[in-house]
């Protein structure tokens, strides 16, 4: 094994993968370190939008997609109060958009098998412990590693490195000052041979807090349980009771059976969902990308669209022709400002504020006001037409215009406002006005920070 290389990433997950074919194909030698090369098992990274397939089909991966028993996803059944709405994914070239839902393990072992394949793409499975860095410009030179099933460190050169390391990322907090947040968890089982009322759709029910539902394999579907605040005990018992007084009651009765049986036989798993505002990388010889850089609620499933889009942009702006010589520290610089903003147009912004937005609205239990704000989401739903197409366009990765986002999001809560004053009589119009306004703040305390972020470097 070669000691120097062109870049070094670290990370053989979602992005460190589709990021060393990338970088392979155009040339570049090519080192990825992964601590753990067996199938993973996580419970998220299970749906993949039509944006994020169409970015995989760009970056020439879209075999990997198959021989998974991969299930079709065309939109998404929202359940809520005991009625139903159905929210289509919009058409793309004349065709209705198509996601994929999979067992993420065998996603992750197609992608790693693809860029095996790659000439220039050497694979180490090696634990990454520290970055080496030039004393006096603190730039990045490389990796310190220690290789599986050897006691001896090895020291492996290049001129940049990237950390693609994930959500429990190692390396963040020696280069990111943002603080990660976790303002919920995402509980997982799986029922099997389940007819969902929707099939080849995503379901979501509007409970207390919001329950996920899709099918990831021929037999297999997946079940995540929106749990704010501090999870319950689960070796207590607690958190399976939990879930049968909060959650059990407004799940379809059609599904219930099995939700019943797979609450009782599965073991019940959890996963921080994690909000982390998008950084500019700024270090010398260093990138940082994926879960690692930015992460949202999972709620939407935007994470691997906004991975994928990330490598597709990079991979344009570091290419061959527009950066000759990964040694040009302040060309890379100046190419990651404009990775930092141009990701931001593509979609990462749009599925990122939408995210943390729907999952205030539907996660909206104890709030009056966000509670108003989810009917009338509901029921905006119901209009169909734009009011369906545009939201689902943009939560599918399709619809990248934030002024687009901004609009709707608006546009629901004004038509909270008209609820308001329509189902109440005239004698409550002053105390409407009041509570009418009160929505109207809500709605902003619930976008406007997080669009903030957005504009941060």
């Amino acid at each position: 094994m070669s000691l120097e290389y062109d870049l070094i990433i670290i990370g053989a997950g979602i992005v460190g993968c589709v990021a060393a074919v990338a970088f392979g194909k155009q040339g570049r030698k090519v080192l990825l370190i992964e601590r753990d090369m067996s199938e993973p098992n996580r419970i998220v990274g299970e749906l993949l939008q039509p944006g994020g397939v169409i970015a995989l089909e760009k970056l020439g991966l879209s075999e990997c997609l198959e021989n998974i028993d991969s299930i079709p996803c065309y939109g998404y059944g929202v359940f809520y109060g005991g009625e139903t709405v159905s929210v289509p994914y919009p058409n793309v070239n004349g065709k209705p958009a198509r996601g994929r839902s999979f067992h993420h393990g065998r996603f992750i072992m197609n992608l790693r098998n693809a860029a095996s394949k790659i000439s220039n793409v050497t694979i180490c499975e090696a634990m990454a412990n520290d970055i080496i860095s030039c004393p006096l410009t603190e730039r990045a030179l490389g990796v310190i590693c220690t290789p599986k099933g050897e006691s001896d460190v090895r020291h492996f050169y290049a001129p940049l490195t990237i950390i693609a390391d994930g959500c429990f990322s190692k390396f963040r907090k020696d280069f990111i000052l943002r603080d990660v947040q976790v303002k919920s968890n995402f509980v997982g089982l799986i029922m099997k041979d389940t007819v969902l009322p929707f099939p080849n759709h995503g379901h979501v029910i509007l409970a207390n807090s919001p329950v996920l539902m899709y099918q990831i394999g021929t037999h297999e579907t997946r079940v995540l349980i929106d749990i704010p605040g501090k999870l319950p005990s689960n070796g207590s018992g607690e958190l399976k009771k939990f879930i049968e007084n909060n959650v059990l009651p407004f799940i379809p009765k059609s599904v219930q059976p099995s939700f019943c049986e797979a609450l009782q036989t599965e073991r019940l798993r959890s996963m921080p969902n994690s909000f982390l505002p998008p950084s500019t990388n700024v270090n010398g010889g260093l990138i940082i990308l994926g879960d690692a850089m930015n992460m949202r609620h999972p709620l939407t499933g935007g994470g691997m669209t906004v991975g994928f889009y990330d490598v597709v942009i990079l991979s344009d702006l570091l290419s061959p022709a527009q950066t000759p010589d990964f040694n040009d520290t302040g060309l890379i610089l100046a190419q990651l400002q404009v990775f930092h903003w141009k990701r931001k147009f593509y979609c990462s912004t749009v599925i990122n504020v939408l995210a943390q937005a729907l999952h205030s609205l539907f996660a909206a239990a104890d709030d009056k006001y966000l509670r108003i704000l989810r009917e009338a989401c509901f029921n905006y739903f119901k209009f169909g037409g734009i009011c369906v197409s545009h939201p689902c366009g943009m939560l599918a990765g399709l619809f990248q215009n934030p002024l687009m986002l901004i609009f709707h999001f608006f546009a629901v809560a004004i038509y909270g406002v008209y609820r308001i004053f329509r189902e109440d009589t005239m004698l409550h119009i002053p105390q409407n006005m009041l509570k009418s306004f009160i929505v109207i703040y809500t709605a902003c305390v619930v976008i406007l920070p997080v669009l903030w972020t957005e504009l941060k470097f």
